[in-house]
């Protein structure tokens, strides 16, 4: 059976052929895409001879961009195209939803293909659209198709995740544009139970997307289908067997998902079922469940159930990280580049792009003023001998390779990530309201720093948003009154003085509650190269990881700073605390052979301020790592301690 589209139909019967010619295909010198060649006529005729070795051996090295520092070459790329779902599911949006980015800050699609572009030059081979949810973009079926048109110069699968909710009604179209692959987000089979974990009804509108996809594949249209399941101790881990089972007589994958934390979703390690215990779920009722080889970079570990059509796969992001092979990049609907979906790292993209656009959004007259898609094919030839590269690409290209270079071995552990300060998943699929990128301001009062050109001010809109979100706090909020109060100042410049001159701690009891966060920074500048040499190399010391242990060092520095700093007020209820550690090069001046650039953010709500926890959290890591790091340099210089910016309180938004 065909579907009544000529196109479709013409794009079934290729993918009939190239699924005979699979085993004899043959890869194309300029971009390493398979090309199927016919099957040869006899088997007792040996094939001729392939170009493949050849073309491998004449094939130019995998963009140096796209590799860290630990050799891992960067060909997977998803882009998240909006932050709106139609769902409210419990592990992914916070109960409250998010603050919806308004939408001149989001990317738009030409921008997208742009971006989709530069990196399929660079090596990018599988690009994967992501949300929130992808199908309530209005215009995803036109975008898919300017980005299917990629496979012209490398892109070889472009794929979805969804919820399923609305895939059935533009999945034809989306096949058409070159869709390869779906993963569909489904944690329950119970009708009910569905429309409690998701906040939403829905079910039988994601069984529809489910069935038209199996249906489409038996006529040829090749799509990779897997359906994610998040979880959760107490709420569908009684579900497992039911979606084992699921592929008793359906070709489809299921894949179990750890539990994972992100801002909003209540994560506790109670909660999560962990790999080990789904596999023992299963073994029990199915003990001849066999294991399947996975490719290097699959994030999944994969069992099959002799006899069924389908197998499942555990992604173990909490108790067994893949990181080792992880070949994954992401942006972010606001245009920001995530090495690592546990880190809270970010580089803006989308204002370079804007920059020669007076820091407009690129529409489709600007991308063709600009002659952006024209002027990214010499990226393509970066390496060549003579090549000429507009300076646009190679600012971006230089912004991207150093963040890629910036990625860890691996991400945190459990104990870290619980407490790790991150967008909520809605917002980077699987991040912008709630997590802010690094600007400008934090990096521009280090002299010298080479890092301050790669972040841009996206303040305004963000600061109107917090301001207006403590006032409605302070309205909310009653003063607690008591009848024991401290003198107050004679000095409001000077609140820890009494009228009599002496030292109290000021009353804060009368003070509203409100959101307060405060942002402090130091640096470690080293007196020879060798630390920098040893951390570049992701080699620890003797007494660890420097990078985590001075993180941790800080977090619980922030926790007792009431202890160390006499008049600050204990027992503030801090809501959490993130400390950033990170190597800079060596870039002349005082910084000659390198440093350690050290941040940290504490937020509270409270009555008082964070300042001084921010402070010593800075400064408590940075100590740990001269600790850390005195057997190799004894004359490193910890210095710049200060506060770069503060939320809330009567002062209100401070920055340097």
């Amino acid at each position: 059976m065909l579907c009544r589209r000529p196109a479709f139909n013409r794009r079934l019967l290729s993918v009939r052929w190239q699924s005979t010619a699979t085993s004899s295909s043959t890869v194309r010198a300029s971009g390493g895409v398979p090309t199927p060649t016919p099957t040869p006529a006899s088997a007792e005729i040996p094939p001729p001879p392939t170009p493949r070795l050849n073309a491998l051996r004449s094939a130019k090295p995998f963009s140096e961009f796209l590799t860290d520092t630990f050799n891992r070459q960067h060909d997977y790329l998803r882009i998240s195209v909006t932050e709106r779902c139609n769902l409210r599911c419990l592990y992914c949006m916070p109960e409250e939803g998010i603050e919806l980015s308004p939408q001149p800050r989001l990317l738009t699609s030409p921008e997208i293909v742009y971006l989709s572009s530069l990196f399929v030059s660079q090596g990018v081979t599988k690009i994967r659209l992501t949300g929130g949810e992808p199908t309530v973009r209005k215009d995803i079926v036109p975008l898919m198709q300017d980005i299917g048109k990629l496979r012209r110069d490398g892109l070889r699968e472009l794929c979805l995740t969804t919820n399923g909710i609305s895939l059935h009604r533009k999945l034809d179209a989306m096949v058409e544009a070159g869709l390869t692959g779906v993963n569909l987000s489904l944690d329950t089979l119970d009708p009910f139970q569905y429309q409690i974990m998701t906040r939403r009804k829905g079910f039988e509108a994601v069984m529809k997307s489910i069935d038209r996809i199996l249906e489409m594949n038996k006529v040829g249209a090749g799509i990779k289908l897997k359906i994610n399941c998040v979880v959760m101790r107490g709420m569908n881990d009684r579900e497992i067997i039911p979606f084992v089972e699921l592929g008793r007589e359906k070709p489809v994958e299921v894949r179990f998902i750890e539990y994972m934390p992100f801002d909003g979703n209540k994560w506790n390690q109670g909660k999560m079922f962990s790999y080990q215990e789904m596999l023992a779920v299963i073994r029990e009722k199915y003990p001849s469940l066999e294991k399947v080889t996975d490719h290097k970079n699959d994030t999944s570990k994969t069992y099959k159930v002799p006899g069924f059509q389908g197998q499942m796969g555990f992604i173990t992001s909490m108790t067994h990280n893949f990181c080792g092979t992880c070949n994954r990049l992401r942006i972010t609907s606001d245009g920001n580049l995530k090495v690592c979906l546990f880190g809270n790292a970010e580089v803006s993209l989308r204002d370079i792009i804007r920059r020669e656009n007076d820091g407009q959004p690129i529409d489709e007259d600007a991308l063709r003023e600009l002659r952006l898609l024209e002027t990214v094919q010499s990226a393509a030839h970066l390496s060549d001998e003579g090549g000429l590269v507009n300076e646009r690409e190679r600012e971006i290209l230089d912004i991207i390779g150093a963040a890629v270079k910036r990625k860890k071995a691996k991400h945190a552990g459990m104990g870290q990530l619980e407490n790790m300060k991150n967008r909520p998943m809605i917002l980077i699929a699987v991040l912008s309201s709630t997590w802010k990128t690094v600007p400008p301001h934090l990096f521009s009062s280090i002299p010298g720093s080479s890092q301050a050109r790669l972040y841009h001010s996206q303040r305004s809109q963000s600061n109107n948003a917090a301001s207006s979100s403590e006032e409605k706090n302070a309205e909310r909020s009653e003063e607690n009154k008591t009848s024991h109060s401290l003198p107050t100042a004679s000095d409001p410049d000077l609140p820890h003085l009494t009228p009599s001159q002496t030292v109290h701690m000021t009353q804060i009891t009368k003070k509203p509650e409100t959101s307060r966060k405060a942002t402090a920074a130091c640096e470690v500048l080293f007196s020879n190269l060798r630390p920098w040499e040893l951390l570049r190399k992701g080699q620890g010391t003797h007494k660890g990881d420097v990078f985590s242990v001075a993180r941790i060092a800080g977090i619980m520095a922030a926790k007792r700073t009431p202890d160390l700093v006499p008049l600050c007020h204990p027992g503030i209820g801090i809501t959490g605390v993130e400390v950033s550690v990170d190597l800079v090069e060596p870039r002349g001046g005082e910084s000659e052979y390198g440093s350690m650039q050290i941040m940290s953010t504490v937020s509270c709500f409270g009555r008082t301020g964070v300042e001084m926890e921010a402070m010593t959290a800075a400064t408590g890591a940075a100590l740990t790592v001269y600790d850390m790091l005195k057997a190799v340099d004894k004359g490193m210089i910890i210095g710049g301690v200060r506060l770069l910016e503060k939320h809330g309180g009567k002062s209100g938004h401070w920055v340097r």
